[in-house]
């Protein structure tokens, strides 16, 4: 019964897993990895890291590999680890290498971020078309002379130079949210005079000249292109893209359609608050004008049967589905065996890395864990708790071969997962928990609901919270008195944002306290968002706030700075702060909330190493 499924499953895929042909190369699917900051550089070279992390992809049956954008010029330095043209010709070589056996494709990813980039590292000005300061540092680029352009023309012909003699299969040139040749091409950041100005897309013209000179025939040439950069009131919108995509697809082989800019950087690859496949209708419009060319769909994609249907409905000829891939490196492999494909949350929690402080690229529902499992036949463990910890241990150590039994004391798994699902752009998290619950299942795990257990061999028993007036009891629909909410946010992620953002739908009048400069500091690339949703949800925001007290209808605030209080309506306080951990035995490996509080990150990395820390001790 379950062979004919999966054969049903890969009749119905054949599109999404058919072969892509580009420049005479062949894809073994259409499926593409795109390229993103990955910090997994040792200086600005592609390390060993990038090889195993691209390799991976390749032999999940990715169809295209991208690589991590690399700098044209020396100039560009948007971040400490990004990859520089110059010194990526071996990296590129063994990223060939290790891809090839597996049939993937692999394009060097080459870019420029002009303005939107970083003097911090140089300590030089940025170049751009104009003297516009950027809508985020607020600095003021220079604006480029003809020997600046020529330079960048010419950086762009030696990295795609560089890249031949590595073996690529092709470059794909970068004109997206956050590159130097978006800003030539848009009225927001492009004020020349001269006709540079007068023709926004005639440095992106002569770049994909220069760097077709360099390929020569038989290797493919793909544009990354904004074709909205969400500010209609000077930006690239979907109508003038329209005309873009006419001019500049007769000189490329693979076009990727993508939205987003300096004002819109969150548009590029957004949180679960933006629907997956949000650039359907936009990617429509761009493959009726692109003339035959061929064109991906990105945005969100990270679901087998969407990607499928975008091809179906001629959305587009090929899907990225970059953060779909970084959350199960197997994806096209399963899909082609009928087996169900990790999810990605769409949380941006761990593979969004443009940080100071250069954090790996990683996944929630597959953080980075390096190195081969020991063997577990023979082993009988009993991993205490069910929720994202407890169920990762369970899972690696019934892989492993071990005999095991899960013991959960409520009469469901998922545990904390459950919960953060229940936050507004969240939902994804349930996908993740029955996921989770679905492979152990699959793997053999004995189960035991509605139990308490003395001791195990792994404990994953979550926090302790006090009884009422916290996060997590709202989460679990706890009701809660009538009147004014202050919600009171110390860590400043995506609980109390969520939190408010709950009560305030629900009618209630809701104030957000943090100790902050700004709500929500830890979200990210959500934070923006956060603001304008909750601003227009009505939530009243308190920052740089410290809350004293709470009683007779009123909640005393002290400003963090200065001391001076203030009160708030207030008839209950919801607070958002972390639970407290538990009680573990010692010399028992523990995972999760128990431990400390937690992500969903740490607590699903630590489960997987405590349970290969219990395959690799001695059995008692």
């Amino acid at each position: 019964m379950r062979r004919v499924a999966a054969g049903r499953a890969r009749a119905a895929l054949t599109g999404l897993l058919d072969p892509l042909v580009l420049a005479g190369r062949t894809a073994p699917s259409r499926v593409l990895f795109g390229p993103h900051e990955t910090n997994l550089g040792r200086g600005r070279a592609l390390s060993e890291r990038h090889v195993a992390y691209y390799a991976r992809r390749a032999a999940g049956g990715c169809g295209v590999v991208v690589t991590e954008t690399a700098s044209v010029h020396g100039s560009d330095w948007p971040y400490e680890r990004a990859p520089l043209a110059a010194d990526c010709g071996p990296g590129w070589a063994d990223v060939v290498a290790a891809c090839r056996p597996h049939g993937a494709l692999v394009l060097a990813s080459l870019g420029h971020t002009g303005a939107q980039g970083s003097s911090g590292h140089a300590q030089t000005a940025l170049w751009a078309p104009s003297a516009v300061p950027d809508v985020v540092t607020r600095e003021v680029p220079v604006a480029m002379e003809q020997p600046e352009i020529d330079a960048l023309v010419a950086g762009s012909a030696a990295g795609a130079r560089i890249a031949v003699g590595a073996g690529v299969d092709g470059v794909e040139v970068d004109a997206g949210p956050r590159s130097l040749l978006r800003q030539f091409a848009s009225g927001l950041t492009n004020h020349r005079a001269d006709g540079y100005g007068a023709d926004r897309l005639r440095l992106l013209r002569e770049v994909l000249a220069a760097v077709r000179a360099e390929l020569g025939p038989g290797r493919a040439l793909a544009l990354r292109l904004s074709c909205d950069e969400e500010a209609p009131w000077a930006g690239i919108t979907p109508d003038l893209a329209v005309g873009h995509v006419r001019e500049l697809a007769p000189l490329v082989d693979l076009l990727v359609v993508v939205r987003g800019s300096g004002p819109a950087p969150s548009a590029y690859r957004p949180d679960g608050h933006t629907a997956p496949g949000f650039n359907t209708d936009l990617t429509r419009s761009v493959r009726a004008a692109a003339g035959g060319t061929p064109v991906v769909l990105q945005g969100s994609v990270v679901d087998v049967a969407a990607a499928q249907r975008a091809l179906d409905d001629g959305v587009a000829d090929a899907v990225e589905m970059t953060r779909a891939q970084i959350a199960d490196a197997e994806l096209v492999r399963r899909a082609r065996a009928g087996v169900r494909v990790r999810p990605c949350t769409l949380c941006n929690q761990a593979c969004q890395v443009r940080d100071v402080r250069n954090p790996l690229v990683s996944c929630v529902a597959d953080p980075s864990d390096e190195g081969a499992l020991a063997a577990g036949a023979g082993r009988r463990v009993t991993v205490v708790g069910g929720g994202p910890a407890g169920l990762e241990a369970a899972r690696v150590l019934a892989s492993a071969g071990a005999e095991v039994r899960l013991v959960e004391r409520t009469g469901r798994l998922g545990g904390a997962l459950r919960l953060v699902a229940a936050l507004p752009g969240r939902a994804r998290f349930a996908d993740l928990a029955d996921w989770l619950a679905g492979e152990v299942a699959r793997l053999g795990v004995r189960v035991e609901l509605g139990t308490t257990a003395e001791g195990g061999d792994v404990v994953a028993t979550g926090a302790h919270r006090p009884p009422g007036g916290s996060a997590a009891d709202v989460l679990a629909g706890a009701e809660l008195p009538p009147g004014p909410v202050v919600v009171h946010d110390p860590v400043g992620g995506p609980v109390g944002v969520g939190v408010a953002e709950l009560l305030a739908a629900a009618g209630r009048e809701v104030t957000l306290v943090t100790p902050d400069a700004v709500v929500g500091e830890r979200l990210g690339g959500d934070l923006a968002p956060a603001g304008a949703r909750l601003a227009r949800a009505g939530v009243r925001r308190e920052t740089s706030s410290r809350l004293r007290s709470a009683g007779g209808g009123v909640a005393v605030l002290a400003d963090r700075w200065t001391g001076e209080e203030r009160t708030v309506p207030c008839a209950v306080v919801v607070d958002a702060g972390p639970g407290l951990p538990g009680d573990v035995p010692p010399g028992v490996p523990a995972a999760g909330d128990v431990v400390a509080p937690r992500t969903v990150l740490e607590a699903v990395l630590e489960g997987r190493r405590a349970a290969r820390a219990l395959l690799a001790a001695p059995p008692r």
